[in-house]
């Protein structure tokens, strides 16, 4: 068995890395134009790479699970202020703390989830959500009740933020860019579980919509948690009417109420010959 990893006979760039600072501390190995490419922030930050960024930020996080083994996953999207029902009283709005429920659910949705995960070692039908609080926390700590992996995209945004406690460390991703974080959401997933949120939760799940009703993407599962929410938030019926959408393309998701409804429709979902 041989120990070194590559199949070529040039030397490892982290070699040279190392190397390079060794060398001796002169004007020519100070100036910027002396360091190596790929190793220099200056540089790689410069608005012309950013095509060679975009590429990068694709690439990373799918060799990750590749190298893991994960084949396909099971999206959560939903409210970052929902909290925990343990939290409730910190709520922001009474309706907030209404909402908590939605956390439990996300919870429980994920623990089923990540059980039947484990059945296949965890390559299949495994979590994924967006790392932050609220309902993201609560599908990655489902699954680490279940004593599964989880999955979380967290993106850099102006305030402070770090991923949940809950995620597995070494798949807890970080974006710049939105698009790409979005891709890697779609990517493996066998189905899509929005739960009440704003803005990011509504964008998300019209975009994948989107996806689907143009045959960008293959139908999956895609269940929304809380008929009475959504049903309130948005007129599905007038978007159909107004024929701004055709009365098919509310077939494209289904509401349930429970964890339990959700893993009873993902087993039933059957996908519609094209």
């Amino acid at each position: 068995m041989k120990d070194e990893p590559r199949a070529h006979p040039f030397r490892d760039s982290t070699q040279d890395i190392e190397a390079a600072h060794r060398i001796p501390d002169t004007p020519q190995t100070r100036a910027p134009a002396y360091r190596l490419a790929f190793a220099d922030p200056d540089f790689m930050t410069r608005e012309e790479l950013r095509p060679v960024r975009l590429q990068l930020e694709l690439l990373k996080p799918q060799l990750v699970m590749d190298e893991r083994g994960i084949e396909s996953t099971i999206v959560l999207f939903g409210g970052a202020r929902i909290p925990a029902p343990e939290h409730k009283d910190s709520a922001k709005t009474p309706m907030l703390a209404e909402l908590t429920r939605y956390y439990d659910e996300a919870r429980r949705f994920s623990r089923l989830m990540t059980e039947r995960s484990m059945e296949s070692y965890g390559k299949q039908n495994v979590i994924v959500t967006g790392g932050g609080p609220g309902v993201m926390e609560a599908g990655n700590r489902g699954a680490a009740e279940a004593g599964g992996q989880s999955i979380g995209l967290n993106i850099v945004l102006p305030h402070e933020q770090a991923p949940n406690q809950y995620v597995t460390p070494d798949l807890s991703f970080n974006f710049h860019y939105f698009a790409i974080r979005k891709m890697h959401f779609l990517m493996r997933a066998a189905a899509v579980c929005i739960f009440p949120g704003g803005f990011g939760t509504l964008d998300e799940m019209f975009e994948s919509l989107t996806l689907i009703q143009t045959k960008r993407m293959k139908p999956i599962p895609f269940l929304l948690f809380g008929r009475a929410w959504w049903e309130t938030v948005i007129n599905w019926g007038h978007l159909a009417e107004a024929g701004v959408i055709s009365p098919e393309d509310l077939k494209l998701f289904q509401f349930v109420e429970t964890a339990e409804e959700a893993m009873a429709a993902i087993d039933a979902f059957e996908t519609p010959c094209p």
